[in-house]
Formats: structure tokens, sequence, C-alpha cells
């Protein structure tokens, strides 16, 4: 008997995962509106403040560096599961948290949630969606990290004033964490969508092809006649079986073939990119560049919404094109405006041509050409490159290069700024974005509307020859 694919079954499915995309935007832009009442509370020194807002990070690395080999051995909603408890957790034990020390510790714990999220949720999203519309699900997952950030900045500024205009002085719990130390309440509102997730984790279903790779063929069968319809499934999964029993049974062999080791390195060179472009410095730094340009940042949004509004509405962009135009197209446009922008923004701040709207202007097309590009696209490209078998620790590996990316910016921008004054800064971005258009370009190949299966063909047939 036929079954059409049910539409809302997949889309209900996605958006659960995409909500490890929503956590890992709020849980890493959450920070920002706390370090000063933390600082304050705790009496850190720069040390110390440092560690407090760098711990997070510990945890992605960490988080990052096992998820692989775990949803590969124990499946992706298993983990996924796990990602939602440390989000949970570590959301609790901020708001309660009765020490620095603690509160370092349940950082640790989110940012291990985060790194898990962050490299299975695009995963989970890529295996369960069809190839016509991969691009565009996974896509989302991106849009909800954008969703993420711009929530965590409404958030602690809808609970500042709450705090700056109620009385105070009431005791209890509740007066503590949102009246007289607000940043608690900032922290701790993660809660609120960590247990959406981990409740809704609980009915959604397993990746197909996990399932089929442990032997749980039936199961697999029924999520994705639902997912793609009765025809369709029979034909994946044949597609599937005949790829798998292609594979050679060690994992790390498959891994090291000269076709997986290829993508491998593409894809881990093309995550660090999107980090050496200078995403995060913008992120973190607009609003002081903003206000140097004459924006007002009196209120307590400011120009950071400004930019989260940017770049959730410019991932819309590539949610509606990245399955009808193909990842290349919307990588090469992307980072060319990137690096356009990075190049203009260097000369404004090389000819003190800071105040009036041109700054403004450049880094807002800076953040919405990141936005329908590199954002989206790495994340698409990372959860269909690799085979099925050892696809949690292939994926596993590139995202870590990313956070690595994450790291070395969020260390080395202070530094820069002070050495190569803004205008080298922004030139040494251009400079580290420019590779990723002739990656685009010559090597990496289009993988829009091909199956997972036939994308993994295509690399154990390449091995290393140039495409």
């Amino acid at each position: 008997m036929y079954h059409p694919p049910d539409k809302r079954y997949l889309l209900g499915a996605v958006l659960v995962a995409s909500l490890g995309g929503f956590l890992f935007g709020y849980d890493t832009a959450v920070i920002s509106g706390t370090i000063g009442f933390v600082t304050d509370k705790f009496d850190l020194d720069s040390v110390m403040e440092g560690w407090y807002v760098s711990s997070a990070l510990v945890g992605c690395l960490v988080g990052v560096s096992g998820a692989g080999f775990l949803s590969d051995r124990f499946g992706r909603r298993r983990v996924l599961l796990l990602a939602a408890l440390l989000f949970t957790a570590s959301a609790a034990g901020c708001a309660l948290s009765v020490g620095h020390a603690s509160l370092i510790v349940f950082r640790l714990i989110g940012g291990i949630g985060v790194g898990v999220a962050s490299m299975l949720s695009p995963l989970y999203i890529s295996e369960i969606s069809p190839p016509h519309v991969r691009g565009r699900m996974v896509a989302l997952y991106q849009l909800a990290i954008t969703i993420g950030i711009l929530s965590s900045y409404f958030v602690n500024a809808g609970l500042l004033g709450i705090a700056e205009s109620a009385a105070g002085g009431g005791g209890g719990v509740i007066d503590l964490v949102f009246v007289e130390e607000v940043w608690r309440g900032m922290l701790g509102m993660e809660m609120v969508p960590a247990l959406i997730f981990l409740v809704l984790l609980l009915v959604v279903p397993e990746s197909p092809r996990w399932l089929i790779t442990h032997g749980r063929r039936e199961e697999a069968r029924r999520i994705l006649t639902r997912v793609a319809g009765s025809s369709d499934a029979d034909h994946q999964i044949d597609e599937i079986n005949a790829t798998i029993a292609d594979e050679p049974e060690s994992g790390r062999r498959l891994l090291f073939q000269p076709g997986i080791r290829f993508a491998l390195v593409l894809g881990s060179t093309l995550a660090i990119l999107t980090q050496l472009c200078g995403i995060n410095a913008i992120i973190y730094y607009g609003p002081r560049i903003l206000e140097e340009a004459g924006f007002a940042l009196s209120d307590a949004l400011g120009g950071q919404v400004v930019i989260g509004i940017v770049n959730v509405v410019f991932t819309f962009l590539a949610i509606w094109k990245i399955d009808e135009m193909g990842r290349r197209p919307l990588l090469i446009a992307g980072v060319s405006g990137i690096l356009v922008s990075l190049i203009v923004i260097g000369m404004l701040f090389r000819f003190d041509v800071t105040e009036g709207p041109w700054l403004l202007a450049f880094i807002l097309i800076f953040i919405a050409c990141f936005a329908f590009s590199f954002g989206p696209v790495i994340w698409v490209l990372l959860s269909e490159m690799y085979p099925t078998r050892v696809r949690g620790r292939a994926m596993s590996i590139a995202t870590l290069t990313l956070w690595t990316g994450t790291a070395i910016v969020g260390q080395m921008v202070p530094w820069l700024l002070e050495t190569l004054q803004p205008s080298g800064t922004f030139w040494l971005f251009a400079l580290f974005s420019a590779p990723a258009i002739y990656l685009a370009w010559k090597v990496l190949p289009e993988t829009k509307g091909k199956s997972l299966e036939e994308i993994e063909a295509y690399w154990l047939s390449r091995a290393t020859k140039p495409v």
C-alpha cells in the first residue's frame, strides 16, 4: 500500500532537533549581559572573569569531542537527550550557584551541552530529511541559533527592566534570582527551552540511517515511510544497505579512506574559516563599534539587537534558496560579500571614517552575507559530507575545528586590535576569508538534491583527485 510523505511529521522532528540550535545560540550569547554583574558579585579579577566567559567554550570542546563516538554507538536521539539534560542542569545550577567556582562548573556543564548539540542537531536533521529539502531543513538549525542569540538579548533586557523597576527586598529565591541578582535569572531562564527540548525529544524518532547501520531495518522503514513516502523509503533503504555493504567493517579504516579523508580535511578547513572571518569579533565587539559610529546604545537593547535581527532575517534567505540554488553559489556569493565588507570596514578605520552611516552599513552587510552563506551552509555541508557509519565521528572532528577557530578568535581579537589596530585586524579577517571562495569554486562539489549515499559514493570514488 502506498503511503504519501507526512510533511508535518518531518517538520516536527526537524523543529525539535533545531531546539538544540536555539539553546546553543542562547547559551553562548546570554553571557554578554551577565559579565558585569557576576564580576561585581564575586569580585573577580581579570583572570577569573576571563575563565567565567571562556569556561563554556572549554565545555564545548569536551562535548563535541565525545559526541561523535557516543552518537555512533548509542544513537543520535539518546545523546541529544543527554545534551538537553546538561542544558537543564546548567541553567538551574547557574541560577542557584553559591559561589563563583560552582558557577563556572555549571557553565562548563552547559558548554558540554552546546558542544553536543552543535554537532548532533544538524547531523540528525540531515539523516532524517529527504534529499530535495535537506538543505532547507538543516538551515532551520542555523535559524534557530540566530533566534536563540536574539532571544537572549531580549531576555536580558527584559529581566533587567523588571529588576530595575521592582522594589526588591522581598526575600526568597524568586526575589534573589529575578531582582536582587538578576544575572541569575538571565542564566536560569534557559531552563524553559531546555525542558521543552528534553520532553519533545522523547517523542521524536531515532535517525533511520543509524537504525539501519545497527540492523534495525524495520524501524527505519517505518520512519522513512512517514518522512519520504513508501516508494522513496524502499529506494532509500536499498541505497543505504548497498552503501553500507561496500564500506569497510572498521570505522577507523573507513574514516581514513583517501576520499573520505580529503572530505574530512575540506570540511574542517571550511569550518575553521567560518570563524577566522571574524564573525564573533563582530558579534562581541559590534555594539562598541556601532556606538563609536554614532549609533545609540543608551537603551538596554542597542546595537546587539540590530545585529541579531539582521542575522535572523538573512538566514531566511538561505532557507529559501539553499535547495534551489545549491550550497556552492550561496557560499561563493556570501563569502565574496564578507570579503568586500571587511576590506571596506578596514579602510573606514584606516582613514578614520567611523562616524555616520557607513561603518554601520558595512557591518550589517557583513552580518547579512554571513547569515545566508557561511552560517547555515557550513552546518549543511558538515552534516551531509561523511559516511553513515562514521558520520558522528567525522562531523565531531570537523566541528571541533570550528570551535577551535572560535577559541582562537576570542583570544586573539583584543591583542589584534591593539597590535594591528582595527584596520589591520579587519584586513586580516578578509585575508582568511579569501580561501573559502576558492574552495567553494574549485574544490567543493555541489550536493543539492543528492542522497547522503550518493555523496558518500562521490567521495569514495574521488580519492584525492581535484574536482
